[in-house]
């Protein structure tokens, strides 16, 4: 049986028999076959990229919106994370020579320093075309994190392939709490 095949059985099981266009982990299929068969990555199909957050009209109040810091323009949605299981930080990074204090200081800081997302709307332009870059917020251009078709490693020690990484400093988290009948924004 060909391996490719039965890897897509574990993937239908693993989501309940049921294609669920909302998996993570169908997302990342997905993302993963566009890489093989879309060499010049030239023209992606649209269902690869995830609404932009300014396109639809509200966010459900189950999610949280992330918007980029500086100019407070929405840029994803929790559905659009990506999460990866976490890397052995230390060993992954043995290759860059860590000093001992910073093997001391990086128990206490938090392993993942990125968000890891399905491509969305407003990276499309930078996405064609060129195999890696920066991701740029479309509306004041400050640095939000970078892609790489071929995949980046994250501060965890996880390799993530394709990777679409947005720095968790440079972005704000907002939830949507209802306050009688109407929903305020917390940040």
């Amino acid at each position: 049986v060909n391996p490719g095949f039965q890897e897509q059985l574990k993937l239908y099981e693993a989501m309940g028999c049921a294609v669920d266009s909302n998996s993570t982990l169908y997302k990342r299929y997905r993302l993963q076959v566009v890489t093989e068969r879309y060499s010049e990555l030239q023209d992606l199909p649209r269902e690869v990229f995830a609404d932009d957050p300014t396109s639809t009209c509200q966010t459900p109040n189950t999610e949280v919106l992330y918007r980029c810091r500086r100019c407070r323009r929405a840029l994803f949605r929790s559905s659009s994370i990506l999460p990866h299981t976490e890397g052995s930080r230390p060993a992954a990074f043995a290759h860059k020579r860590m000093t001992d204090s910073a093997q001391l200081c990086g128990s206490d800081h938090l392993k993942c320093t990125s968000y890891f997302t399905e491509p969305v709307q407003w990276m499309e332009p930078a996405l064609l075309g060129v195999m890696e870059g920066q991701l740029l917020c479309p509306k004041c251009t400050s640095k939000l994190g970078s892609f790489s078709w071929h995949g980046e490693q994250c501060s965890c020690g996880r390799w993530v392939t394709p990777a679409f990484q947005i720095h968790k400093s440079r972005v704000d988290e907002v939830r949507m709490l209802p306050v009688g009948n109407f929903q305020t924004a917390k940040t």
